[in-house]
């Protein structure tokens, strides 16, 4: 049985905007584009910068990322791990990476780019916050829905027939139900995350805002 082809992107990266780099960016392309095929790999798409790797809001590195996350690419070939950037800009690029699960191949090292312990430990770290930050958000969405539950909040009577059966976001915010948590003594901030608990992707902002709205129309 044949093996399925996966697919890849390349990223190729100056640092100035001079006009005798457009060779260089060239060069980079057809290198990684052969480099690609001879891995076995068949590239979907190609991105390129013209700007330094100290940065992060780079055109062609965000419509990258943005391609990677959407399209579900399993390899990006660079000709080196300098090209995703310099200083935290590149760790904070290899972070995302790994979390989309795209191996990074790069000329250079002829193979999976290879990271110093410094760089391995610092990813690991990375990690280990986002986990307990992801934690934290699941146990305040929680408590949120508990202390609503206590005052009396029935969410499978007042949101009945309103849930997404496919799965998806829902992102109309149910102003009813902000006035309801409200009156029963909630936060902003709590019943942000009651709401996210039941799939409204709303923001405290948000919460707060369409409240103000609401009791506007009731004094207008």
């Amino acid at each position: 049985m044949m093996k399925k082809t996966q697919n890849a992107v390349i990223y190729a990266r100056v640092s100035t905007e001079k006009n005798s780099q457009e060779t260089s960016l060239a060069r980079q392309q057809e290198e990684l584009q052969k480099y690609a095929q001879q891995m076995g790999y068949h590239v979907i798409a190609t991105f390129q910068d013209q700007h330094s790797g100290y940065e992060v809001d780079r055109e062609g590195l965000l419509e990258m990322m943005d391609f990677i996350k959407e399209n579900n690419v399993q390899a990006l070939f660079i000709q080196d791990e300098t090209r995703l950037g310099r200083g935290h800009a590149r760790m904070a690029v290899i972070h995302l990476l790994q979390k989309y699960e795209t191996t990074i191949y790069s000329l250079s090292d002829k193979g999976p780019i290879a990271l110093n312990e410094m760089d391995t430990m610092l990813l690991e770290i990375l990690a280990i916050v986002e986990e307990y930050q992801r934690k934290i958000h699941n146990a305040k969405i929680r408590r949120g829905m508990r202390r609503a539950v206590e005052n009396g909040y029935k969410p499978q009577l007042n949101l009945k027939d309103r849930g997404n059966h496919e799965g998806r976001e829902r992102i109309d915010v149910p102003i009813e139900e902000i006035v309801n948590l409200r009156n029963k003594g909630l936060t902003f901030n709590e019943i942000a995350s009651t709401l996210r608990g039941l799939g409204f992707q709303v923001s405290k902002a948000t919460v707060h805002r369409r409240y103000q709205e609401y009791t506007e129309r009731l004094e207008g």
